[in-house]
């Protein structure tokens, strides 16, 4: 089996791997289900959403009918959205000792400096947290010191020191340090609870997740990725045309994990369904980019020679959170005389996306990183829906397109060995 198939797709089945998100499945349900009708609405094609799978797995089912064609797909949602809730669920001294960790290791290891090289994007996002938490910290302190002051002073005035003597100062100085910290405190309580609205502590925890152990894998996680394996490799061995991975943010390198491994195991065969990958708004170099991601390193430089699949990576200039146009093979100093993929190309937010959508979505930087997954009104030739719901397999969509000129291919880590 080649990287691309011969015949149109009539049955499709698609494992979306989502990024370090604590929030259940069904939201990616309920996002495809009013972008794909947007989509289709825009475009012109029919685009039907059905029941999906029950229990411990969760999907859902679509039917769309493009240039006359009826094509089916079963997508199911890779969870790991438990393991992420576990990893965030820190007390706020905990987050503050992971900022330090984490800072340590980025700048230490020369990543930070590295990863600079590539866009600003991403590394003022994962400054961003650091900043965010450290200005919370000051005004908390700001804060306590400011009630801590009142108060004393307040109590003073109402009762006056002579009544008690040096005891009573004493005593009126306590209380008025213990509501200054409570105070504070409070006000630390405050700001990771409304994190909603900063998104500092969901993004600290999201890079000290993968810094703990300076690139390596978290135990936690190894187990749920061999699964992952096992539900692909079935798939692998139905009677659907195709099968689709696709890996969001976190999930891109989630899945070259993953399919790196089945393939070293030999579970692609020709006899099967065509396989395809699609890596959007990746991260993979805050990864990458440690020293003991070794294991990483390596899947991206296996996977980047197979003539098994096709593997499409689609970001854009226009998403900071994501490395925008990086090869993440290629910068990753995995670069081979073999390498095939990744095809690297813009969704070209700003040409895709008409101006008035493009001002509204602009600065909403972590809704744009999600625009992937999210309808375009003036689409180019990226359409989600129609790449995991459509008639064209992913090798036969993209035959021939060109990467784009302006990506960053050439190799920015010091990492450039791996083991066999």
């Amino acid at each position: 089996m080649g990287s691309t198939s011969d015949t149109r797709v009539y049955r499709r089945k698609v494992f979306y791997i989502p990024g370090y998100d604590p929030f259940p499945p069904r939201r990616y349900r309920e996002l495809y289900r009013t972008e794909g009708a947007a989509q289709a609405a825009i475009t012109g094609y029919s685009l039907d959403m059905g029941a999906g799978l029950h229990g411990d797995r969760f999907g859902w089912q679509v039917e769309t009918e493009i240039e006359g064609q009826r094509t089916q797909a079963e997508i199911e949602v890779l969870i790991w959205s438990d393991i992420v809730r576990d990893s965030r669920a820190q007390s706020i001294p905990a987050t503050y000792l992971s900022l330090l960790r984490t800072a340590w290791i980025y700048i230490s290891t020369g990543a930070l400096w590295r990863l600079m090289r590539l866009r600003k994007g991403p590394v003022i996002a994962a400054l961003y947290p650091v900043a965010m938490l450290v200005a919370q910290l000051v005004t908390a302190v700001l804060l306590g010191w400011l009630v801590w002051r009142g108060a004393d002073g307040l109590l003073r005035f109402i009762l006056p020191v002579s009544l008690g003597g040096p005891a009573g100062d004493a005593v009126l100085t306590a209380v008025a340090a213990v509501l200054g910290a409570l105070s504070a405190l409070y006000l630390l309580r405050w700001f990771r609870d409304s994190d909603g609205k900063f998104f500092a502590y969901y993004l600290m925890h999201d890079f000290a997740h993968s810094a703990t152990l300076r690139g390596a894998y978290p135990a936690t996680i190894l187990p749920r990725l061999t699964q992952f394996g096992d539900v692909i490799s079935a798939a692998l061995r139905s009677d659907v045309d195709e099968v689709l991975v696709v890996g969001h943010s976190s999930g891109a390198h989630l899945a070259v994990t993953v399919l790196a491994e089945l393939l070293r195991k030999g579970q692609v065969t020709t006899a099967g369904p065509v396989l395809g990958f699609l890596s959007l708004g990746h991260v993979v170099p805050m990864l990458s980019f440690l020293p003991e991601a070794q294991a990483l390193r390596r899947d991206l430089r296996d996977l980047s020679m197979r003539d098994d699949l096709t593997w499409v990576d689609v970001t854009a200039p226009g998403d900071g959170c994501s490395f925008a146009l990086c090869d993440p093979v290629s910068v990753s100093g995995q670069k081979t005389a073999e390498k095939r993929w990744p095809l690297v190309f813009s969704a070209a937010f700003t040409q895709s996306l008409s101006p008035a959508r493009w001002r509204a979505l602009r600065w909403r930087f972590f809704r744009l990183h999600f625009q992937y997954l999210c309808a375009f009104d003036r689409p180019k030739d990226y359409d989600y829906f129609q790449i995991t719901a459509g008639p064209l397999s992913l090798g036969d969509r993209y035959a021939g397109r060109p990467a784009s000129a302006s990506r960053i291919d050439h190799t920015v880590s010091p990492f450039t060995s791996v083991g066999p």
